[in-house]
């Protein structure tokens, strides 16, 4: 997380400074995650077919290589189908990496991915303050750099990792590459929960290219009170992948999580007040980094071992489509509605979701009801 965000920031201020095209700095993002979208299903079913570790090193060290060669790219068109592979890459990588958790984690799948979001946040916040440092001293090409070396260090560490469980997972899965899918639409619970996810993000991430215009021209607290904003949601992120999410859990805590989120954004709308948006800033970031977190641990747990990769791998590239939609749809939105009333509606449409899915879930909840992953591994 650290090096792809540290990565992009030189991408995106070399396209800007050499193209002066918006449309052009929206493909870059395109280009980096449509690709977990579109390789989902054969990235999870190799992942499944194969050792996850294997898997992981062969991604990151193609990724390493391609950011080298990026460093060294000048041509928009060619630094634009870099930044593709790239993201193939991560369509390969991210679903390696959420199957091994289980191998690792001890017997404390929660608590493994509090860990995991917890680092990712880090790597979330500081990527982007690195990139900008490194922009300024080196331009493009020393970022990049610098990320081909965060896949080696990966990579290195690819190669020392415990796996526990590798002479299961390395069994061909038979199957087929949508069963992942498939699983994740079958089940109740996580096609409650994940689809009410789902339907948040199509709306709550249409935030992002509005929080800098609410910030420096709604509230008038200039660039420092937007850094203060997205401060506060990171800060928040922290607490609740690192505290909260080790504490509580559940389908019916994530529903609430989401509410919760989409308040955090609400709210601040309300009351143009710099210190009151970012208390509940602060809030929505805890939500954030606790939903997370137990979407993440719902699936380990309830979805099969063997439906690891592309049940990760599909959960990616439906959060990867929302996210790109979203987005684009939050630029046309500030342009039409301002950012204050695209805040209003990224925070409200969400928070809607989450009470229909908390409304669903109350009703058709049973007292007793065994995740399908542990009864099959009772059986």
């Amino acid at each position: 997380m650290f090096g792809d965000l540290l990565a992009m920031i030189p991408i995106v201020l070399h396209l800007q400074d050499t193209t002066g095209s918006g449309i052009v700095v929206a493909v870059v993002f395109v280009a980096l995650w449509s690709p977990m979208f579109f390789l989902a299903g054969p990235a999870g079913l190799l992942v499944d077919r194969h050792e996850p570790r294997r898997i992981l090193l062969f991604a990151v060290l193609a990724q390493a290589a391609v950011a080298s060669v990026l460093a060294f790219t000048t041509g928009t068109v060619a630094i634009l189908a870099l930044t593709a592979l790239l993201g193939a890459g991560g369509a390969f990588a991210q679903p390696a990496e959420f199957a091994l958790i289980p191998s690792v984690a001890g017997g404390d799948v929660r608590r493994a991915n509090s860990y995991v979001e917890t680092a990712r946040g880090l790597g979330f916040g500081l990527g982007p303050l690195a990139g900008g440092l490194l922009a300024a001293a080196g331009g493009m090409k020393l970022g990049l750099l610098v990320d081909a070396a965060s896949f080696v260090f990966v990579a290195a560490v690819s190669l020392v990792l415990p796996c526990y469980t590798c002479a299961a997972q390395t069994r061909e899965a038979v199957g087929r590459a949508r069963d992942g899918l498939v699983f994740l639409a079958r089940d109740r619970t996580l096609r409650l929960v994940l689809g009410v996810g789902f339907v948040s993000l199509l709306f709550m991430t249409a935030v992002a290219p509005a929080e800098v215009f609410f910030a420096k021209d709604v509230l008038g607290a200039g660039d420092l009170g937007y850094g203060l904003m997205l401060g506060a949601w990171t800060m928040g992120m922290t607490v609740g992948g690192l505290v909260l999410a080790r504490r509580v859990g559940g389908a019916a805590t994530a529903l609430v999580a989401i509410v919760a989120q989409s308040v955090g954004l609400l709210v601040p709308t309300l009351w143009l007040v710099l210190a009151w948006g970012c208390a509940w800033f602060l809030v929505g970031g805890v939500a954030h980094g606790l939903k997370n977190v137990l979407l993440r641990t719902l699936i380990h747990e309830r979805v099969p071992a063997e439906l690891h990769g592309r049940a990760f791998a599909a959960y990616n590239g439906l959060r990867n489509f929302a996210e790109i939609f979203s987005v684009m749809g939050g630029g046309v939105l500030v342009v039409t509605l301002g950012a204050r009333w695209t805040m209003f509606v990224a925070g409200l449409l969400p928070a809607l979701a989450g009470a229909v899915g908390l409304s669903i879930y109350a009703r058709a909840r049973t007292p007793a009801e065994t995740p399908p992953a542990a009864a099959s591994a009772g059986a």
